[in-house]
């Protein structure tokens, strides 16, 4: 009886394929070896801020490192395509996020990856709400005299981004389609050269995350009118949001994410939300992300998967109407 159940079982795994045999086998001794976590931008940024906060507690939780690999260039593409490319083995992942995973489909016309074919989602890490600024010298002091000029004045205002396709422009671009004004978008290579001229007087405003914005703020050299999310920021209790004032229902936060190869062992897939989920939820995770003015999102992954088709939808319908391509 022993060796017929043995024979059994052989036979049983040979119909089942090499695939399945694979994933099992990955499954059951994984992880062996140190996890790449590739961040498709250059350090510093939110994205490796965030990417970093998740990679130093994996690591003691799944007890193999995880090192961050940051690849930058093409709006995150190059690193993106790297992980699509990567054996889906649980071994290599990416730090993906609202431009690489929803909006750089519409923006590059041949860019080298699907971002709902080539990657398995495996956790959602945060959502990011961003801060409306203005040169102090602008007369608005509130959401609704900006949109007043704007409405009176089409294109004569100018709001700086860190370039085509960045979490900044369609976050602006959401802005002009919900309130129906018209301004003029100036492209930079990075929103810290933006700001530098928004400080200068060069243009009149820009959106960004409050790390970033809101030095500039504290300073005296910009001055904040309001926030993306639906609800105000803790942090920034006075800053009314665009939902409360201008465009009833507006919720336009960046997000962040994890992603791996298609293909990966849905075993490995479920023990990484698992860990992130928890990561996220931990006060010094937490507190880091609100450092960021980041809030938790956790989602399972067939959640995830959903939400991420949405948004390709959703941020290709806007681009397209926009006009937008990659600079």
């Amino acid at each position: 009886m022993r060796r017929r159940d043995l024979l059994a079982g052989g036979a049983a795994m040979l119909a089942a394929g090499p695939g399945i045999r694979s994933a099992r086998a990955q499954g059951d001794t994984w992880p062996s070896q140190t996890i790449r976590l590739i961040v498709p931008f250059p350090p510093g940024a939110a994205n490796d801020t965030l990417g970093r906060a998740v990679a130093d507690q994996l690591a003691p939780r799944l007890g193999k490192p995880v090192v961050v690999d940051n690849r930058s260039g093409a709006g995150g593409s190059i690193g993106s395509a790297a992980v699509a490319r990567a054996a889906p083995d649980g071994y290599t992942l990416l730090l993906g996020h609202i431009g690489t995973l929803a909006v750089n489909p519409a923006i590059y016309p041949k860019l080298p990856y699907d971002p709902v074919k080539d990657f398995d989602p495996v956790a959602m890490i945060a959502s990011v709400t961003n801060v409306m600024v203005v040169h102090p010298a602008q007369p608005f002091r509130d959401l609704q005299s900006l949109v007043e000029f704007a409405r009176k004045n089409p294109n004569r205002l100018r709001y700086c981004s860190a370039g085509n396709g960045s979490a900044g422009h369609i976050v602006m671009l959401a802005f002009l389609q919900a309130t129906g004004v018209q301004m003029e978008h100036v492209p930079y290579r990075g929103l810290a050269q933006g700001l530098t001229d928004l400080v200068a007087g060069v243009v009149e405003l820009t959106i960004g995350g409050a790390p970033t914005v809101m030095p500039l703020v504290n300073q005296g050299l910009l001055r904040a009118i309001g926030v993306s999310s639906p609800k105000r920021m803790a942090s920034l209790p006075d800053l009314p949001t665009v939902a409360e004032t201008v465009a009833p229902g507006f919720d336009v936060r960046p997000w962040y994410g994890i992603a791996a190869p298609a293909g990966t062992p849905p075993e490995i897939v479920k023990r990484l939300n698992t860990e992130i989920n928890a990561i996220v939820e931990t006060p010094a995770v937490k507190a880091r992300l609100e450092l960021e003015g980041a809030d938790p999102t956790p989602m399972a992954p067939a959640a995830m998967a959903s939400f991420i088709k949405s948004e390709v939808q959703r941020w290709g319908d806007l681009i397209r109407a926009a006009g937008v391509t990659a600079q």
